[in-house]
C-alpha cells in the first residue's frame, strides 16, 4: 500500500549555492500523512492556501512512500 507524505517547507533564497534536495533539504514546517491520493491532494490543497505559500516563500510537496516496486513476469528468477 502507497502512503503519501505531504511536506510544507520553506523555500531556499535565490542565491542559495546548493539546490541538492537529498544533500541539503529545505527546511521543514510541517508533514503530514495520508494513506491515499485524493486526501494528500485535498490536504495539499490547504496548504497552497496559505499566505505564506501564495506569496512564493513556502512550497508544497507531496511524495509518495512506501510503494512497491512492481515485479513483472520476465523479473523473476
Amino acid at each position: 500500500m502507497t502512503r503519501f507524505l505531504v511536506v510544507l517547507s520553506d523555500v531556499r533564497p535565490v542565491g542559495a549555492q546548493v539546490r541538492d534536495e537529498r544533500a541539503c533539504p529545505e527546511r521543514r514546517r510541517q508533514v503530514v500523512g495520508a494513506n491515499s491520493r485524493e486526501a494528500a491532494d485535498r490536504i495539499a490543497g490547504a496548504f497552497a492556501a496559505l499566505g505564506m505559500v501564495r506569496a512564493g516563500r513556502q512550497r508544497v510537496k507531496v511524495i509518495a512512500v512506501g510503494r512497491r516496486r512492481r515485479v513483472l513476469p520476465a523479473e523473476r528468477g
